[in-house]
């Protein structure tokens, strides 16, 4: 059977807010049901990195995360701005969260978070040749400390689950795959 996408017979939006949109979608299936409250969450898109340093050590942000209620090691990213290209969001994110300015940046994988209720993509970039050239510039609500790990001890951290963030942990392995090809 050939898979058909549905038909979005009618949308209502329930909260429009900057960070998050949910809006209720009535869906008719290929099948001909009809699905009258399919919910769908609208987030801008995000960006994150696999940062090496000129030494090859990988950068990471270490941070509290409300909802899941945990203390999380990830790599550094955030949300697209208005009108901006991801490899320029990608750049600020890291200079604001790190400091760290880079020789390269490549775009290594497009994901999506969550494709069944939410829209939004994630630009996962790997940037290398990082040296440190400004201090931080945290948002208001960013309490974050930067941390640096070898390209081993990243192998280590992922095969002992300590990276809680899915859209890291995925983005880490195409960084780490890409970087062995690169040096096959």
């Amino acid at each position: 059977m050939e898979i058909q996408k549905w038909q979005k017979l009618a949308s209502k939006y329930l909260v429009q807010e900057k960070w998050a949109t949910l809006r209720v979608d009535t869906c008719k299936l290929q099948n001909g049901t009809i699905k009258d409250d399919y919910y769908v969450l609208e987030y801008p898109n995000w960006v994150n990195a696999v940062a090496l340093t000129k030494d090859n050590q990988m950068i990471f942000v270490r941070q509290y995360r409300f909802a899941a209620d945990i203390i999380s090691l990830e790599i550094p990213g955030g949300v697209i701005d208005d009108g901006e290209a991801p490899e320029v969001a990608i750049k600020r994110e890291l200079l604001e969260e790190t400091g760290y300015s880079f020789e390269t940046c490549e775009l290594i994988a497009t994901l999506y978070p969550n494709p069944a209720t939410s829209t939004n993509k994630t630009f996962t970039y790997l940037l290398k040749g990082g040296v440190k050239t400004h201090e931080q510039h945290l948002d208001e609500h960013e309490i974050l400390n930067v941390e640096l790990y070898s390209i081993d001890e990243v192998k280590q951290l992922l095969k002992d689950n300590k990276i809680d963030q899915s859209l890291h942990t995925a983005a880490l392995f195409y960084g780490l795959a890409a970087l062995q090809e690169q040096y096959a």
